[in-house]
Protein backbone atom coordinates (compact mmCIF):
# COMPACT_ATOMS: atom_id res chain seq x y z
CA UNK A 1 0.00 0.00 0.00
CA UNK A 2 2.99 2.61 0.44
CA UNK A 3 4.36 1.68 -2.41
CA UNK A 4 1.41 3.23 -4.42
CA UNK A 5 1.66 6.69 -5.49
CA UNK A 6 -2.27 6.87 -4.90
CA UNK A 7 -3.79 5.38 -1.98
CA UNK A 8 -7.45 5.00 -2.44
CA UNK A 9 -10.04 3.88 0.40
CA UNK A 10 -13.84 4.18 0.50
CA UNK A 11 -15.30 4.93 4.01
CA UNK A 12 -19.05 5.95 4.53
CA UNK A 13 -19.98 6.64 1.09
CA UNK A 14 -16.80 8.94 0.94
CA UNK A 15 -13.81 8.22 -1.07
CA UNK A 16 -10.55 9.25 0.00
CA UNK A 17 -7.50 9.92 -2.45
CA UNK A 18 -4.28 10.69 -1.03
CA UNK A 19 -1.24 11.59 -3.38
CA UNK A 20 1.48 9.07 -1.55
CA UNK A 21 4.65 10.97 -2.95
CA UNK A 22 5.81 12.44 0.39
CA UNK A 23 9.39 12.48 -0.26
CA UNK A 24 8.78 14.92 -3.60
CA UNK A 25 6.20 16.28 -1.55
CA UNK A 26 3.58 14.84 -3.42
CA UNK A 27 4.76 16.02 -6.83
CA UNK A 28 2.45 14.52 -9.62
CA UNK A 29 4.04 12.23 -12.14
CA UNK A 30 3.32 10.25 -14.96
CA UNK A 31 2.20 7.20 -12.50
CA UNK A 32 0.29 9.49 -10.28
CA UNK A 33 -1.35 11.06 -13.74
CA UNK A 34 -2.39 7.85 -14.88
CA UNK A 35 -4.01 6.76 -11.64
CA UNK A 36 -5.83 9.85 -10.88
CA UNK A 37 -7.42 9.66 -14.03
CA UNK A 38 -8.57 6.62 -13.91
CA UNK A 39 -9.60 6.63 -10.12
CA UNK A 40 -11.32 9.64 -10.60
CA UNK A 41 -13.60 8.46 -13.71
CA UNK A 42 -14.15 5.63 -12.16
CA UNK A 43 -16.04 7.32 -9.10
CA UNK A 44 -17.92 9.37 -11.32
CA UNK A 45 -20.24 6.78 -12.17
CA UNK A 46 -19.98 4.90 -9.21
CA UNK A 47 -23.22 5.61 -7.27
CA UNK A 48 -21.71 3.82 -4.04
CA UNK A 49 -19.35 7.00 -3.78
CA UNK A 50 -21.40 10.18 -2.82
CA UNK A 51 -18.13 12.67 -1.88
CA UNK A 52 -14.42 12.48 -2.95
CA UNK A 53 -11.94 14.28 -0.96
CA UNK A 54 -8.65 14.47 -2.55
CA UNK A 55 -5.67 14.88 0.10
CA UNK A 56 -1.49 14.50 0.48
CA UNK A 57 0.66 12.21 2.66
CA UNK A 58 3.18 14.10 4.69
CA UNK A 59 3.66 17.43 5.38
CA UNK A 60 2.55 18.54 1.62
CA UNK A 61 -0.58 18.58 -0.27
CA UNK A 62 0.72 19.02 -3.81
CA UNK A 63 4.18 20.64 -4.76
CA UNK A 64 2.85 20.60 -8.20
CA UNK A 65 4.64 19.13 -11.12
CA UNK A 66 7.88 16.86 -10.34
CA UNK A 67 10.10 19.68 -11.32
CA UNK A 68 13.73 17.22 -10.85
CA UNK A 69 11.83 15.09 -13.25
CA UNK A 70 11.52 17.77 -15.85
CA UNK A 71 14.77 18.84 -15.94
CA UNK A 72 16.23 15.16 -16.00
CA UNK A 73 14.02 14.42 -18.82
CA UNK A 74 14.04 17.65 -20.77
CA UNK A 75 17.06 16.84 -22.88
CA UNK A 76 16.20 13.60 -24.26
CA UNK A 77 13.02 14.94 -25.30
CA UNK A 78 12.10 12.75 -28.13
CA UNK A 79 8.21 13.39 -28.85
CA UNK A 80 6.69 16.25 -30.51
CA UNK A 81 5.26 19.33 -29.56
CA UNK A 82 1.88 18.58 -30.99
CA UNK A 83 2.48 14.87 -28.59
CA UNK A 84 3.50 16.88 -25.80
CA UNK A 85 0.55 18.84 -25.97
CA UNK A 86 -1.40 16.19 -26.43
CA UNK A 87 -0.41 13.77 -23.45
CA UNK A 88 -0.47 17.35 -21.34
CA UNK A 89 -4.09 17.78 -22.44
CA UNK A 90 -4.72 13.98 -21.38
CA UNK A 91 -3.30 14.48 -18.00
CA UNK A 92 -5.38 17.61 -17.37
CA UNK A 93 -8.52 16.00 -17.73
CA UNK A 94 -8.12 15.48 -14.05
CA UNK A 95 -9.47 19.12 -13.17
CA UNK A 96 -12.15 18.36 -15.67
CA UNK A 97 -13.71 15.37 -14.04
CA UNK A 98 -12.96 17.21 -10.27
CA UNK A 99 -14.74 20.13 -11.47
CA UNK A 100 -17.70 18.49 -13.57
CA UNK A 101 -18.14 14.99 -11.68
CA UNK A 102 -21.66 14.65 -10.22
CA UNK A 103 -20.28 14.29 -7.08
CA UNK A 104 -18.51 16.96 -4.41
CA UNK A 105 -15.16 16.66 -4.40
CA UNK A 106 -12.60 18.35 -1.41
CA UNK A 107 -9.38 19.49 -0.96
CA UNK A 108 -7.76 18.85 2.67
CA UNK A 109 -4.28 20.13 2.75
CA UNK A 110 -1.61 20.50 4.73
CA UNK A 111 1.55 22.25 3.69
CA UNK A 112 2.62 23.49 0.05
CA UNK A 113 -0.19 23.60 -2.79
CA UNK A 114 1.60 24.99 -5.33
CA UNK A 115 1.40 25.13 -9.10
CA UNK A 116 -0.43 21.99 -10.54
CA UNK A 117 -0.68 20.87 -7.25
CA UNK A 118 -2.65 24.42 -6.01
CA UNK A 119 -4.88 23.56 -9.40
CA UNK A 120 -6.14 20.67 -8.31
CA UNK A 121 -7.24 21.75 -4.84
CA UNK A 122 -8.94 25.20 -7.04
CA UNK A 123 -10.25 22.42 -9.04
CA UNK A 124 -12.23 20.97 -6.22
CA UNK A 125 -16.25 22.07 -5.23
CA UNK A 126 -14.04 23.12 -1.44
CA UNK A 127 -11.07 23.19 0.16
CA UNK A 128 -10.35 22.88 3.60
CA UNK A 129 -6.68 23.23 5.34
CA UNK A 130 -4.92 23.78 8.29
CA UNK A 131 -2.77 26.55 10.00
CA UNK A 132 0.30 24.97 7.62
CA UNK A 133 -0.97 25.54 4.08
CA UNK A 134 1.36 27.74 2.07
CA UNK A 135 -0.28 28.65 -1.59
CA UNK A 136 1.32 29.92 -4.26
CA UNK A 137 0.66 29.75 -8.44
CA UNK A 138 4.48 28.91 -8.58
CA UNK A 139 4.83 29.03 -12.38
CA UNK A 140 6.40 32.19 -13.42
CA UNK A 141 8.96 30.86 -10.86
CA UNK A 142 10.22 27.82 -13.28
CA UNK A 143 9.53 29.76 -16.57
CA UNK A 144 6.41 28.56 -17.74
CA UNK A 145 3.05 30.18 -17.76
CA UNK A 146 0.60 27.60 -15.95
CA UNK A 147 -1.72 24.81 -17.00
CA UNK A 148 -4.26 22.12 -15.27
CA UNK A 149 -7.21 24.93 -15.70
CA UNK A 150 -5.74 27.52 -12.97
CA UNK A 151 -6.35 30.44 -15.29
CA UNK A 152 -9.93 29.10 -15.55
CA UNK A 153 -10.35 28.61 -11.95
CA UNK A 154 -8.47 31.91 -10.26
CA UNK A 155 -10.44 34.26 -11.43
CA UNK A 156 -13.65 32.70 -10.43
CA UNK A 157 -12.30 32.47 -7.11
CA UNK A 158 -10.75 35.46 -6.09
CA UNK A 159 -11.24 38.23 -9.35
CA UNK A 160 -9.50 39.16 -12.20
CA UNK A 161 -7.32 41.41 -10.66
CA UNK A 162 -6.18 39.52 -7.81
CA UNK A 163 -5.62 36.53 -10.27
CA UNK A 164 -3.51 38.36 -12.47
CA UNK A 165 -1.61 39.12 -9.13
CA UNK A 166 -1.05 35.94 -7.81
CA UNK A 167 0.68 34.91 -11.41
CA UNK A 168 2.13 37.60 -12.35
CA UNK A 169 4.34 38.06 -8.90
CA UNK A 170 3.46 34.57 -7.54
CA UNK A 171 3.50 35.12 -3.83
CA UNK A 172 3.60 32.68 -1.18
CA UNK A 173 0.35 33.15 0.61
CA UNK A 174 -0.37 31.60 4.03
CA UNK A 175 -3.48 29.64 5.38
CA UNK A 176 -4.70 32.82 6.60
CA UNK A 177 -4.32 35.03 3.35
CA UNK A 178 -5.88 32.10 1.77
CA UNK A 179 -9.21 31.59 3.56
CA UNK A 180 -8.91 35.69 3.72
CA UNK A 181 -9.07 34.88 -0.26
CA UNK A 182 -11.38 32.48 -0.66
CA UNK A 183 -8.58 29.83 -1.61
CA UNK A 184 -9.73 28.54 1.68
CA UNK A 185 -13.09 27.91 2.76
CA UNK A 186 -11.64 27.38 6.32
CA UNK A 187 -8.35 26.65 7.99
CA UNK A 188 -8.36 24.29 11.11
CA UNK A 189 -5.89 23.97 14.04
CA UNK A 190 -3.59 20.49 12.46
CA UNK A 191 -5.32 18.18 14.83
CA UNK A 192 -8.71 19.07 14.22
CA UNK A 193 -8.56 19.31 10.11
CA UNK A 194 -9.01 15.41 9.18
CA UNK A 195 -12.01 14.95 11.67
CA UNK A 196 -13.78 18.61 10.60
CA UNK A 197 -13.18 16.95 6.55
CA UNK A 198 -14.68 13.64 7.02
CA UNK A 199 -17.64 14.95 9.08
CA UNK A 200 -18.23 17.63 6.14
CA UNK A 201 -17.37 14.92 3.24
CA UNK A 202 -19.89 12.51 5.44
CA UNK A 203 -22.78 14.79 5.86
CA UNK A 204 -23.10 15.37 1.90
CA UNK A 205 -22.52 11.38 1.37
CA UNK A 206 -25.75 10.99 3.55
CA UNK A 207 -27.42 13.77 1.07
CA UNK A 208 -29.47 13.34 -1.90
CA UNK A 209 -27.08 12.65 -4.43
CA UNK A 210 -29.65 13.87 -7.39
CA UNK A 211 -30.20 16.73 -6.16
CA UNK A 212 -26.66 17.55 -5.04
CA UNK A 213 -25.09 16.50 -8.61
CA UNK A 214 -27.62 19.15 -9.93
CA UNK A 215 -26.78 21.85 -7.32
CA UNK A 216 -22.99 21.29 -9.00
CA UNK A 217 -24.23 21.24 -12.52
CA UNK A 218 -26.11 24.34 -11.88
CA UNK A 219 -23.52 26.20 -10.39
CA UNK A 220 -20.87 25.32 -13.30
CA UNK A 221 -23.24 26.06 -15.79
CA UNK A 222 -24.01 29.50 -14.37
CA UNK A 223 -20.25 30.68 -14.97
CA UNK A 224 -21.13 30.69 -18.62
CA UNK A 225 -25.10 30.49 -19.33
CA UNK A 226 -27.17 33.69 -20.15
CA UNK A 227 -30.13 34.63 -17.13
CA UNK A 228 -32.35 33.27 -19.10
CA UNK A 229 -30.69 30.19 -20.46
CA UNK A 230 -29.93 29.66 -16.66
CA UNK A 231 -33.50 29.55 -15.23
CA UNK A 232 -34.17 27.02 -18.31
CA UNK A 233 -32.03 24.63 -16.52
CA UNK A 234 -32.79 25.01 -13.24
CA UNK A 235 -36.41 24.38 -13.83
CA UNK A 236 -35.77 21.49 -15.64
CA UNK A 237 -33.54 20.37 -13.04
CA UNK A 238 -35.41 21.34 -10.18
CA UNK A 239 -39.08 19.66 -11.68
CA UNK A 240 -36.29 16.52 -11.77
CA UNK A 241 -36.05 16.28 -8.53
CA UNK A 242 -39.34 17.36 -7.25
CA UNK A 243 -40.53 14.39 -8.62
CA UNK A 244 -37.32 11.98 -7.09
CA UNK A 245 -38.14 10.07 -4.07
CA UNK A 246 -35.67 11.80 -1.97
CA UNK A 247 -37.91 14.99 -2.20
CA UNK A 248 -40.75 12.99 -1.15
CA UNK A 249 -38.64 11.25 1.82
CA UNK A 250 -37.33 14.77 2.93
CA UNK A 251 -41.20 16.02 3.02
CA UNK A 252 -42.40 12.95 5.44
CA UNK A 253 -38.86 13.25 7.25
CA UNK A 254 -40.10 17.29 7.78
CA UNK A 255 -43.20 16.46 8.87
CA UNK A 256 -42.35 13.71 11.21
CA UNK A 257 -39.81 15.53 12.91
CA UNK A 258 -37.14 13.42 12.01
CA UNK A 259 -33.85 13.59 9.95
CA UNK A 260 -34.07 12.35 6.35
CA UNK A 261 -33.09 8.96 5.01
CA UNK A 262 -32.12 9.60 1.38
CA UNK A 263 -31.61 6.72 -1.18
CA UNK A 264 -28.37 6.33 -2.97
CA UNK A 265 -28.73 4.81 -5.92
Amino acid sequence: MDDQELITQTEAGVLWLTLNRPARHNALSPTLYEALLETLAAAATNTAIGAVVLTGAGASFCAGGDVARMSRSSEAQKASEAERVAALRRRTGIVEILHSMPKPTIAMMRGAAVGAGLSLALACDLRYGDTSVRMRTGFANVGVPGDFGGHYFLPRIVGPAKARELYLRSPMLSAAQATELGLLHQAFDPEQLASEVTDIAQALARGPQPAIAHIKANLNDGLTLSLADMLDRECVRHVQCVDSPDHKEAARAFVEKRPPNFQHT
